[in-house]
């Protein structure tokens, strides 16, 4: 649930996606710069622009696992923003400790009811689309966990186990088919302990062997919970990932 204290312990760092909230491999956060690169217009010119990317950056460190377009309505982001403002430059014209001890806990609860509706909603999309997938994919097989694994190429190598370090192309998206992230498409395998990644993860690939290739659909309560990751994974979201598991080591 998002709170306003949450709000700001998650302007001091997203949690890198995959990841089992450690220091394990990022998963999201591995663009590189020429990634983001374009051509198109900036809104002010080349001087002006360093000062607008320091707004940039403050919105993304304060949305971290919060998306604020998803639970205000656009007149109350108005407001957000204009309190932003007048305390960034000293205008308001009443005291912000006052503010926060009148309405923070008023604010708290708003986010949590409305993260709470969000959350809830994800959850049920993730439940629909996995009985959709099992009803279209006869092999596929659901475990205990919630678990959904379908072997695409059966492989013949050795298996990991949570102890394994093991090498792997990955693709991750979302239920409604956003990727969020594809060592495919970055043309680089990566390697990683599988004892530092989500549960369903450690879970899925346990289940393979060198050389093989599978789906895997994982609820959220394998995955990220109801916390998410950063802005790249919602809160409650089952996530899908096409796995080829290149190299199983100690």
């Amino acid at each position: 649930m998002a709170t306003f204290s949450a709000v700001v312990a998650s302007s001091m760092g997203a949690v890198a996606a995959f990841t089992s909230r450690s220091a394990a491999p990022r998963f999201a956060a591995r663009a590189s710069t020429a990634r983001f690169m374009s051509d198109g217009p900036m809104p002010h010119d080349e001087t002006k622009m360093p000062f607008y990317a320091l707004g940039v950056n403050l919105a993304k460190q304060m949305g971290g696992q919060t998306n604020f377009k998803t639970l205000l309505e656009e007149d109350e982001l108005d407001i957000a923003l204009q309190g932003f403002g007048e305390t960034l430059k000293g205008t308001s014209i009443q005291d912000g400790n006052v503010v926060l001890a009148t309405y923070g806990p008023a604010l708290n609860e708003i986010l949590q009811e409305r993260t709470g509706r969000i959350v809830e909603r994800v959850k049920k999309d993730g439940e629909d689309y996995i009985v959709n997938f099992l009803d279209c994919n006869d092999e596929a097989i659901k475990t205990d966990s919630g678990l959904v694994y379908y072997s695409m190429v059966e492989g013949t190598g050795a298996q990991p186990t949570s102890a394994s370090t093991v090498e792997v192309h990955y693709h991750g998206t979302l239920t409604d088919g956003t990727v969020f992230d594809s060592s495919v498409q970055r043309g680089q395998t990566i390697s990683f302990p599988l004892g530092g990644v989500i549960k369903g993860w450690q879970e899925g690939l346990a289940m393979m062997k060198e050389g093989g290739k599978c789906t895997l659909v994982i609820p959220s309560d394998i995955a990220y919970g109801d916390a998410g990751s950063g802005d790249v994974i919602p809160p409650g979201a089952t996530l899908k990932f096409e796995v080829e598991l290149f190299k199983v080591s100690a």
